[in-house]
């Protein structure tokens, strides 16, 4: 594998260019597919905790692998990374105008509007509505061999959103589209053909964010005209500091984005964590047998209770996190831990790549919640 340069530093700035390859080679396609801690491993062995690599799909791409370098991505303390050209490229089509594709003032003008509805109140409201739905929709899971969890995980999540969200209560046809609609959009993110060509997933993709927003359109004009205790409603109904509240477009833009982030990660987490419980039997065991001696009914107070189940859950998003990196485009130049970073560049920290470190966790590949107890606070 032969070693380039991204860029060279500017004479007597102190840092030091970032090392890595151009196309990557099919052994590492491969193993980036099948095991990436694995092939993250391997890069931090051939170049240190950064490097680059050329992405068909997205140019150069740099990857800080240490703790230190994902945190400066993630905290941006100087400013110099934008969310939205980092984003844009991979979900702008289809989740424009979310949060997460916003940045600076703007991103804090829209966070603080968005926050109120998310205080504890309303999340303890969130959960009052989803318990008779969840407790209804696992009783009507199928048993037996052959079940796809992660397709029934999703449909009850989609359920849930919809009913405790969006306070809609719609036929099983009508909740199967938008549930197809999310899938197409989501897909459509990864699509090496990027044009409207029919038959393909970024074609898919824009038929489905159109099937949302005429979707969510529909209903807006009553969420508006009456208050409910539902996200939809809630949002048609704030207001910022100065007086102003989220257009029509602005609710169906932060509604498919935060629908699409709740939905699709709280499916692929719960799924892993059916996995590995499936694995674990004992692990079932003892989350049950501490559940048992809890309330039957699970509130925004008792949640911290269940202490094996957070175990379970944090450990199985160390193991698989849904959100495999976090996107940056430096808008200036500037540095990462000391290694130069010009002006274009994108940046991906990936949480991967310290969740299997073994300076970090003990026996990073063993599935161990028992490292998050507060003994061993890994």
């Amino acid at each position: 594998m032969r070693s380039r340069v991204l860029a060279q530093p500017p004479a007597g700035s102190g840092l030091k260019p970032i090392h890595g390859t151009y196309l990557p080679t099919p052994r590492e396609v491969l193993w980036a597919l099948r095991a990436p801690e694995k092939a993250i491993a391997r890069r931090r062995e051939l170049f240190g905790d950064i490097s680059f690599m050329y992405s068909p799909l997205e140019g150069k791409l740099v990857n800080p692998a240490g703790p230190d370098g994902c945190a400066a991505v993630a905290l941006n303390k100087d400013k110099a990374f934008a969310s939205e050209p980092g984003w844009g490229l991979m979900i702008g089509r289809f989740f424009r105008r979310g949060l997460l594709l916003m940045d600076f003032d703007e991103h804090r003008y829209h966070r603080l509007i968005l926050q109120q509805a998310f205080t504890a109140d309303q999340l303890r409201g969130y959960l009052a509505q989803m318990q008779p739905m969840v407790r209804q929709r696992i009783a009507e899971l199928p048993v037996g061999d052959g079940i796809r969890i992660h397709h029934e995980l999703k449909k009850l999540t989609l359920d849930i959103a919809l009913e405790s969200f969006l306070g809609l209560k719609i036929s099983r046809a009508e909740a199967d589209r938008v549930n197809k609609a999310f899938i197409d959009c989501v897909q459509a993110c990864l699509a090496l053909i990027r044009y409207d060509v029919p038959g393909t997933r970024w074609s898919r993709g824009l038929a489905g964010r159109r099937e949302l927003e005429e979707f969510l359109r529909r209903h807006l004009p009553a969420k508006r005209a009456a208050r409910t205790p539902d996200l939809f409603s809630t949002l048609c109904h704030l207001n910022s500091e100065e007086g102003h509240g989220l257009t029509d477009d602005e609710i169906i833009d932060h509604l498919i984005f935060v629908l699409m982030a709740a939905h699709d990660t709280s499916t692929i987490t719960l799924a892993t964590m059916t996995y590995y419980l499936a694995r674990h039997p004992e692990w079932q065991e003892r989350a049950r047998a501490q559940s048992r001696e809890l309330p039957a009914t699970i509130t925004y107070d008792t949640l911290p209770d269940h202490t094996l189940l957070d175990r379970i859950m944090k450990e199985s998003l160390r193991l698989n996190p849904p959100v495999p990196g976090l996107v940056r485009q430096a808008i200036e130049d500037t540095e990462i831990d000391g290694y130069f970073i010009p002006k274009g560049t994108r940046v991906t920290a990936m949480p991967l790549a310290n969740h299997y470190n073994p300076d970090l966790w003990t026996a990073p590949e063993t599935f161990d919640p028992d490292r998050f107890s507060d003994e061993r606070a890994e």
